[in-house]
């Protein structure tokens, strides 16, 4: 009761013309997990009581590409190959078991198999199934009210969203026994699509919350779609890989967001974050006075009084832009002698002279002021009046 490859390539439907019985099954769309296989006779089979779950010795089963074929016994599995080709069915024989490379799959054949002795006779009841070994696509999945650690704020929100994953069916022994065991025709996607979806999103938080720790920011989860899709499969191990012998392919977000609150919080962060910025600080600054000098100039009471109510403003802030701004051309140099500078010899040096040849570091471009202060930024550093 085993299968003697009979040829590889094309399966048409030639063959059902050339054997007692032929055993096939159609291409099989991305609804259709498992399929039962159709018989075709042509009168001189031994099957004379036309029952549709014997396999009569010497039918041929053709197996197309995109599928694995199971050979079944009273529930149990006696033999299956995933190889593409025809082959003979023969009582006579062991079990052939032909595969290309599914991994453990061999194993699970002889966890929940059925071994049987040489030359043992058929019992009452033989099927032929198909499983569909395609990617299944289009699965879709939502993201509600997860935490993420996110690396670039330095703080936790909540992110939102929406998008896609696929699996296949990794390991068709466990699927067979442990999901769709004897069905009568089909069995469909739809009959596991409420669980998987439900242990997909469940297993979502501990992923993202794995992902997070690599360090990235949540708008850039939609470019860690793999990392995403190994570490779900981690978390989805027991249940599904070993279980069921499922597997996730890959996840797809199409939108990524965070809830109100966390874009609040993000909000402040980045504008808080833009004024520890000397020279931005020192932009607003100027800004501001320049908004107040126009509204002085506008005062009813005369502009007088709005220029002394504006120095006195001034005052009480304690800095001005000026003041600012050569504070960020002050950490720009310490920035730029930081990172060092290579002499006219090569070298690579951060001191004030070439460690190997003794040269001066070059002084940086400067400029003077109509104030006559020596600068090297965009402003002067004692006036804030901009690089002429």
């Amino acid at each position: 009761m085993g299968l003697i490859k009979a040829g590889t390539g094309s399966v048409g439907g030639v063959l059902a013309d050339q054997w007692k019985e032929y055993i096939y099954c159609d291409a099989m769309d991305g609804e259709t997990l498992m399929q039962k296989g159709v018989k075709k006779t042509d009168g001189r089979s031994s099957n004379t009581k036309g029952s549709d779950n014997i396999i009569t010795n010497g039918s041929r089963i053709a197996v197309n590409e995109g599928q694995v074929m199971l050979i079944v016994e009273n529930g149990k599995i006696v033999d299956f190959t995933t190889e593409a080709g025809a082959y003979t069915y023969d009582t006579g024989s062991e079990p052939s078991l032909f595969d290309t490379g599914f991994q453990g799959l061999k194993d699970s054949f002889k966890q929940v198999g059925k071994r049987f002795a040489y030359g043992g006779q058929p019992e009452n009841d033989q099927r032929v199934y198909f499983i569909n070994s395609k990617e299944i696509m289009n699965n879709k999945i939502g993201i509600g009210d997860v935490p993420f650690r996110d690396s670039e704020f330095g703080f936790t929100v909540r992110i939102q969203g929406y998008g896609n994953y696929s699996y296949k069916i990794s390991d068709p022994v466990m699927f067979y026994t442990n999901v769709c065991a004897n069905v009568q025709d089909s069995f469909k996607k739809s009959a596991i699509d409420e669980q998987l979806k439900a242990e997909v999103q469940s297993s979502l938080q501990p992923t993202l919350g794995k992902i997070a720790q690599k360090g990235i920011a949540y708008d850039q989860l939609p470019l860690y779609t793999k990392e995403i899709a190994a570490e779900l499969n981690t978390e989805l191990s027991e249940d599904w890989t070993k279980l069921r012998g499922i597997s996730v392919v890959s996840v797809a977000f199409s939108s990524i967001t965070v809830d109100k609150e966390s874009a609040d919080k993000i909000a402040q962060f980045q504008e808080s974050r833009v004024y520890t910025d000397p020279n931005m600080m020192g932009a607003r600054i100027g800004s501001a006075q320049a908004n107040a000098m126009e509204k002085a100039a506008e005062n009813p009471n005369g502009a007088m009084g709005g220029f002394v109510g504006m120095g006195m403003a001034m005052n009480a802030g304690g800095t001005n832009a000026a003041q600012m701004f050569a504070m960020g051309n002050n950490a720009s140099r310490q920035q730029t002698s930081a990172e060092g500078w290579t002499c006219q010899c090569g070298t690579q040096n951060t001191g004030k002279f070439c460690s190997e040849c003794g040269k001066p570091r070059p002084e940086p471009d400067s400029w003077t002021c109509q104030c006559g202060t020596e600068n090297t930024g965009k402003f002067c550093s004692e006036c804030g009046k901009p690089r002429q």
